[in-house]
This record gives C-alpha cells, sequence and structure tokens, in this order.
C-alpha cells in the first residue's frame, strides 16, 4: 500500500518528518478511507497501515475523525469510499477472526448503575463466541476472572460495577476487551474517567500488553503522555496529517494542522505540549 507520507501534495511538509512504516506484517490497512455522516465529511482519504504488535496513538482535536476511525476499523460503521482491512479482511466478514479485535469504546460504553457485577461485565466479552440463547458455563466465568487477573481487579469480581472508582470501572472493561486474547486492542479514550493518581498505573498496564505481544490502537487527547508509551503516532485533523514516530512528527507543522493552533512538543524527561497564541 502507498506511505501516505508520499501520497497527498497538501501534506508535504508533515511528510519530511514522517518515520517509515515499521517492518512486519500489516494487522490494520486502511486505503483512501472516507467517511461522511450525512453531508459533513468526517475522514478524507486516510491511507495507513499498523503492523502486527505495534501500540499506535491516535491524536486530533475533537471532532477529528479519531473515534469514528476506530469503529471503522472495528466495523461498526461502513465507509463511503476506500478499504478497511483486519487480520487480511473486511471487518465486517471477520466471522470467528472477530474474536481477535477487542473494542474499548469511551467511558465503557455501559451504563454504570446497571445492577451488573464486574465479573458480568467481563463475561459480556465472551457473548459472541457463547452462541445463540446460551448461557455463560463455569469454563466463562474462569476465563473472564483470568483477563480481571491480568488487569489487576480479579478481586473486584463480585463488586457492582457502579460502585467502582473510574480507574477499576476502566480496567474491568479492558477485561472484557481482552477476555478472548485479541491480537488487536482498540481503545478509545481509555483514560477518561480515570483520576489523576490511577494514570500512570493504567498506562504501565498498557505498555505490558504491548510487550506481550498485543497490537494496540488508541485514540488519546494526552499528546505528552502517549509520547513515552507508543511506536507511533497518527495525527488526524479529518484528513491524516502525519505519522511516524513521536519524536519526528509531533513537532509544530503536524501540531498547527491538527488542533488549529501554534504548539511546540519537547521531551526532557516528562514530555509535554505547549501551545502558543496565534500571531
Amino acid at each position: 500500500m502507498t506511505n501516505h507520507s508520499d501520497a497527498a501534495p497538501h501534506e508535504s511538509h508533515a511528510a519530511d518528518s514522517v518515520s517509515p512504516i515499521p517492518e512486519g506484517p500489516a494487522i490494520v490497512q486502511l486505503d483512501g478511507l472516507t467517511f461522511r455522516y450525512n453531508h459533513s465529511t468526517v475522514l478524507e482519504d486516510v491511507t495507513l497501515d499498523v503492523t502486527e504488535g505495534e501500540f499506535l496513538a491516535v491524536l486530533g482535536a475533537n471532532g477529528s475523525g479519531k473515534s469514528t476511525l476506530l469503529k471503522l476499523i472495528a466495523g461498526a460503521l461502513k465507509p463511503q469510499q476506500g478499504r478497511v482491512r483486519v487480520l487480511g479482511r473486511s471487518p465486517r466478514s471477520l466471522g470467528r477472526k472477530r474474536d481477535q479485535m477487542g473494542f474499548l469504546p469511551q467511558v465503557g460504553g455501559l451504563n454504570h448503575r446497571f445492577p451488573l457485577t464486574a465479573l458480568q461485565v467481563v463475561v459480556m466479552g465472551l457473548y459472541g463466541t457463547m452462541g445463540a440463547g446460551r448461557l455463560p458455563g463455569k469454563a466463562h466465568r474462569v476465563s473472564a476472572l483470568e483477563a480481571m487477573d491480568h488487569v489487576g481487579v480479579a478481586d473486584l469480581a463480585s463488586h457492582a460495577i457502579g460502585e467502582l472508582s473510574g480507574g477499576q470501572r476502566q480496567r474491568v472493561f479492558l477485561a472484557r476487551a481482552l477476555v478472548n486474547k485479541p491480537k488487536l486492542l482498540l481503545l478509545d479514550e481509555p483514560t477518561a474517567g480515570i483520576d489523576t493518581a490511577s494514570l500512570e498505573g493504567f498506562y504501565e498496564l498498557l505498555r505490558r500488553l504491548h510487550k506481550e505481544g498485543t497490537t494496540i490502537i488508541m485514540v488519546s487527547h494526552d499528546v505528552g503522555v502517549v509520547a513515552s508509551f507508543v511506536d507511533r503516532v497518527a495525527c488526524l485533523s479529518r484528513r491524516l496529517v502525519a505519522h511516524g514516530k513521536p519524536e519526528a512528527v509531533l513537532g509544530d507543522e503536524s501540531l498547527v494542522e491538527m488542533y488549529g493552533c501554534h504548539t511546540m512538543f519537547f521531551d526532557h524527561g516528562a514530555p509535554h505540549m505547549v501551545v502558543k497564541k496565534h500571531t
């Protein structure tokens, strides 16, 4: 597939700083992807490969198309133009391979006041493999408890989901996304609702999953923090503004186009972003 940095003249200013796509098989392939809600274009001509085992952060301002991109990869939406391939197939035709993709939507996608225990929430991630009309059995509960233990919340199995803190809930929802041991993990603003004290532990958990071989695509607003954890970033502003290693991409021109303001990215031990006023 064509490297997006060579594809469009209007992005040539970003192309000079873009690192080559890492070597290895692509687990996700996006080619000329365009999506519209009604008559409004949300994503336009996005071309990008995600390598197996990679940790990619998708960055951009509100309304830049980040969450829409994840939904297209997950198969929840269908593009008007272009092509999406996950594990070599259209997301909607993955069949049993769909279990190899875990998806954590924004804020867990569940009413926290619903009368479910944390264990029941994680078991919900197995519904697709149970078959129609089947109830979860002991083996399903064991798998769910293993996933909860993996993310450090097995001791919360019997707690009502609404009683948990934001950080605990996100770990439970992450366990639900991991319960099928997926190759690909899609995370949409996974740190939303997590208190500052719990953030570092959550990111360290994602780092561990990555080191274990899970491919992760994470939508985030947190430019500075994710730069310390990910292999590559993709900057969206309807189009793909730039993509590559954080230190190569997160510079002035890319972020001007992404956020509509002048910014500078620094890495002096603790990465951070400084927003400068327009002149």
